[in-house]
């Protein structure tokens, strides 16, 4: 493992801190080595093992992480799941060699909040990170519709109080941006909130919802809504 720089970390906000997760040492290093030439983004650290990475990120936890799906002794889902439990905000991007679906699929209930293509170019994977920080989800259509059945699929319970009922009508409307696609910034501008009001209101609404990712969160709004014409809670 090559530990995080001892020099003084960036102000925050300021730098987009990113840890890779591979087993692979020269597709860990070839990324690293990227991610340190992006303007406004630093390699905060190496991992080669789902082990390793729990222990070193838990130390410092990085703005965003490029996890491998594939690794011996613990997989990429596994690992992000509990990062993700430990470490709430920080988004996880999962890396794979092909769009494995199911694979992909499980790493998107387990918390991570998109997956990039090993083979992706630079300006991909610059695009991937910059989406992810700022609220996106880099995935394919295909990949978001199967996360949305999941939600819809029969609850247990029919009777229980849907988790959308909880939400409060600012929270709602949070939501409802974050399911059009909006970005955290567009929704500071939109709803005229501070960009740290929005994170709060985002990280409310996936307490309540019970959910990791932005991704699961639209799914469940979508699941839930009572019909297509309903407006968001009025603040």
């Amino acid at each position: 493992m090559n530990p995080p720089s001892s020099s003084t970390s960036p102000a925050k906000g300021s730098i987009i801190r990113v840890a890779i997760v591979d087993d692979d040492e020269r597709i860990r290093g070839n990324f690293a080595r990227i991610v340190d030439g992006f303007p406004g983004c630093q390699c905060s650290g190496e991992f080669p093992s789902g082990k390793e990475a729990l222990a070193g990120i838990h130390e410092n936890p990085p703005d965003v992480i490029l996890m491998d799906i594939n690794m011996p002794d613990m997989n990429g889902i596994e690992c992000a799941r509990l990062l993700k439990d430990a470490h709430p905000g920080t988004e996880i991007v999962m890396l794979t060699v092909y769009q494995d679906t199911d694979s992909v699929f499980q790493s998107l209930a387990a918390g991570a909040s998109g997956y990039l293509l090993k083979r992706a170019d630079r300006k991909e994977l610059l695009n991937a990170i910059k989406q992810v920080h700022s609220g996106g989800s880099p995935m394919t259509s295909h990949i978001a519709r199967k996360v949305v059945q999941a939600f819809r699929a029969p609850a247990a319970r029919p009777e229980a109080e849907p988790d959308t009922e909880k939400l409060s009508p600012r929270e709602h409307e949070v939501l409802a941006l974050l399911a059009e696609g909006y970005l955290y910034k567009e929704i500071s501008d939109s709803l005229n909130l501070s960009y740290e009001t929005v994170h709060n209101y985002i990280r409310r609404v996936y307490e309540k919802l019970r959910v990791r990712s932005r991704g699961q969160a639209v799914a469940k709004y979508f699941s839930q809504k009572r019909s297509p014409g309903d407006p968001p809670g009025k603040p």
